[in-house]
């Protein structure tokens, strides 16, 4: 029965959406399932890896980035610390948004993963119709994977609630995490 509904999810996600792996070499893979019409695009510099999501039609006004990073040291080892370093990361936003504070929520993750995100909306661009570009909403926090693993995540669109913004949030909610061979 698991398999067939496995095999159920996997057909929907290829019939409707898209499939993105992030190789992180010894320390595993994450897979993200896109919903929806995007394009990503994969980058690594000095080590670090940067996946950025972004539509495919024209018309859809979001994006996100999530940036994985390789700490030596582990500062984030408790879900406090984890929350409060969100919620001072996203001091500066916070002052220029209609929210006028970093209130961090805790990611909906599988078990043995933690993160926490601060959403905010632009209070310039707030009853304006949409433009190009120009978000206004966004959302970012950090997941932390493992002692040295770390998601930074970004979600800009033009609302909390529309579609695009929830299909990008369910894909971070619902990666999957495959450890490597040393863990």
């Amino acid at each position: 029965m698991k398999t067939l509904v496995a095999f159920l999810l996997l057909s929907v996600s290829c019939a409707f959406g898209q499939v993105e792996t992030i190789d992180l070499g010894s320390r595993g893979q994450i897979t993200l399932y896109l919903l929806g019409e995007w394009k990503a695009d994969t980058s690594t510099i000095g080590g670090n890896t940067t996946l950025t999501i972004s539509p495919s039609r024209e018309s859809v006004n979001a994006s996100a980035t999530i940036a994985i990073s390789f700490p030596e040291i582990d500062r984030l080892d408790t879900k406090s610390r984890l929350k409060l370093r969100v919620e001072a990361d996203a001091y500066g936003l916070a002052e220029e948004s209609v929210e006028g504070r970093a209130v961090a929520r805790e990611f909906h993750l599988p078990a043995g993963m933690m993160g926490y995100y601060c959403s905010f909306t632009d209070r310039n661009l707030r009853g304006q119709p949409p433009q190009k570009g120009n978000y206004k909403v966004m959302s970012m926090g950090k997941i932390k994977l493992a002692p040295d693993v770390l998601v930074e995540v970004q979600i800009m669109a033009d609302g909390f609630r529309d579609e695009p913004y929830q299909q990008l949030l369910g894909a971070i909610e619902g990666m999957e995490v495959k450890p490597g061979a040393g863990r």
